[in-house]
C-alpha cells in the first residue's frame, strides 16, 4: 500500500516537472513516506481515541503539541512501529488523563517557567536525516518556538477549563521530550547533528 502511494505520487509529480533530477526525487519520496507514515499513524489512534471517547482530547493536545513541534522539531524514532507505539501511548495515555488530573495555579506556574527554560535552552533540535545546519534559521526556530511556548504557557495558566489547561501542559512536555539530549541518548540517536557540518 504504501508502495503504491509512493509510486503513484512521485509519477504525478514528474508528469508537470521533468527536471527533478534523482538526488530531487529521494528527497520527495522521504518528504511524502513521512506524510504517508503520519497519516496512517493519525488514523490508528484516532480510532482508539473514538473508541475510548476522547477524541477531541487528542485532538486538542495534538494541536498544542504541533504549535511546537513545528518549529522546535525533536527526534524521530528509527523504525515506524515504535514512532506509533510511543505515539499512541503519548496522545492517548495524556488526553485520558486529561479529565481526572488537577495542577493547582501556583504549580502551573512552576511549570511553565520550567518548560520556557528548557523550551529555550533545548529547541530545535535535529535528527541525523534533517540537521539543522543554517545559524540563522537556528536562532528564528528557538526565538518562535519560545514565544509559542510562553503564549501556550500564559493561556494555560489563565483559561478556566481545567481539562483544556492539562491538555496544553500535556502538549508542551511531549515537545520537550522530544527535544532533550537524554531522550536522544535513551534512543541511540545523535544531537546537536549540525555541528557535523561546522568547519
Amino acid at each position: 500500500m504504501k508502495k503504491r502511494f509512493l509510486d503513484y505520487s512521485l509519477n504525478l509529480i514528474m508528469k508537470y516537472d521533468y527536471q527533478i533530477d534523482e538526488i530531487k526525487k529521494d528527497e520527495l519520496r522521504y518528504g511524502l513516506e513521512g506524510i504517508y507514515l503520519s497519516f496512517t499513524k493519525l488514523i490508528i489512534i484516532l480510532f482508539i481515541s473514538f473508541f475510548l471517547k476522547i477524541t477531541s482530547e487528542m485532538l486538542t493536545m495534538l494541536l498544542f503539541f504541533n504549535i511546537l513541534r513545528l518549529t522546535g522539531f525533536g527526534l524521530h524514532a528509527t523504525k515506524s512501529w515504535i514512532c506509533l507505539v510511543s505515539s499512541a501511548v503519548i496522545f492517548i495515555l495524556f488526553p485520558s488523563l486529561s479529565k481526572d488530573i488537577f495542577i493547582s495555579f501556583e504549580f502551573k506556574i512552576i511549570l511553565g517557567i520550567i518548560s520556557i527554560i528548557l523550551i529555550y535552552l533545548y529547541a530545535p533540535a535535529d535528527t541525523k536525516k534533517k540537521p539543522l545546519v543554517n545559524e540563522k534559521k537556528r536562532k528564528i526556530y528557538k526565538f518562535i518556538t519560545t514565544i509559542n511556548c510562553l503564549i501556550l504557557v500564559i493561556i494555560a495558566i489563565s483559561i478556566k477549563s481545567n481539562i483544556i489547561s492539562n491538555l496544553i501542559f500535556f502538549g508542551i512536555y511531549s515537545e520537550i521530550l522530544m527535544i532533550l539530549p537524554i531522550s536522544y541518548k535513551m534512543f541511540n540517536l545523535t544531537y546537536n547533528n549540525y555541528k557535523t557540518y561546522l568547519t
